[in-house]
């Protein structure tokens, strides 16, 4: 679960925060004035990059840094046309 809090309350609270995210595996997203500025998360529940991948694959497949650099580059691109809103073929 990923809850959403002031950074006040999240250091009113810190060790409630931190068994949440240890304990129970929640994250959080901590905002300043409305604006998110941070999120917590389980270490295990780490977010990778393109990048990331990028380079586990090249270690294990051998991939040159050029390779490597074009994948992160694809999934980049693929990611960002995963989160654009799609069009409703039916109301056409």
């Amino acid at each position: 679960m990923e809850s959403t809090l002031t950074v006040t309350e999240a250091a009113r609270n810190f060790s409630d925060l931190i068994n949440r995210v240890v304990y129970r595996g929640d994250a959080a997203i901590l905002t300043r004035n409305g604006k998110p500025v941070a999120r917590i998360v389980p270490e295990g529940l780490k977010k990778n990059t393109g990048r990331d991948l990028a380079e586990f694959w090249r270690k294990r497949v051998h991939m040159t840094t050029q390779e490597a650099d074009s994948f992160s580059n694809d999934l980049s691109e693929i990611r960002s046309e995963a989160n654009r809103p799609q069009r409703d073929l039916w109301a056409e």
